[in-house]
């Protein structure tokens, strides 16, 4: 049994909660988040806190998850989240069109990635990159996406990588 959704989310100074017939709306200083509860999930506002309850015992699994999506909610409109990519081989660098993302990463063209709506990148070095948004989930898919385009390889270690991820290295085919 799930006891995560017993434990009440407090909401910080400057984000506000709401709840409709059909969503939950979390405002925030960094944007607006709208989640559609699952059903047989309750979710009552008293003053700066979300609780949330199942309304039978099979959805108390649901009432845990939908507690971790609001939380992950309120923390993206206060603080925000931030994910670091790091760019490992000679030649590989990122530098920023406007909006636009452009990557040389070995390939005979430029690989260009545009940021989704909400969704800022800024580059601090030309081997960095930093995602920053309010919505976890899509912080991570983009990350997940540019990481795609080169993924590290087993032998050398060069791709591009999540900040502080460990590759194992394959041992090189011996003569």
């Amino acid at each position: 049994m799930s006891r995560i959704a017993n434990k009440p989310i407090t909401l910080p100074k400057g984000v506000e909660c709401r709840t409709a017939d059909d969503a939950i709306t979390v405002k925030g200083p960094k944007g607006t988040l709208t989640l559609s509860p699952p059903a047989g999930v309750s979710v009552t506002i008293e003053g700066d806190e979300v609780r949330l309850g199942a309304n039978t015992p099979a959805d108390v699994k649901m009432a845990g998850t939908a507690r971790s999506l609001i939380s992950n909610m309120v923390t993206g409109v206060s603080e925000g989240y931030t994910r670091k990519l790091e760019l490992v081989g000679v030649g590989y660098r990122a530098a920023l069109q406007g909006k636009d993302l452009n990557l040389t990463l070995g390939f005979s063209h430029p690989v260009v990635f545009q940021a989704p709506e909400g969704i800022t990148i800024e580059v601090p070095a030309q081997t960095e990159i930093l995602i920053k948004g309010a919505d976890k989930q899509v912080v991570g898919e983009v990350a997940a996406t540019i990481r795609k385009f080169r993924p590290p390889e087993p032998y050398k270690g060069k791709g591009v990588r999540y900040a502080g991820e460990q590759i194992t290295l394959k041992e090189a085919k011996k003569a």
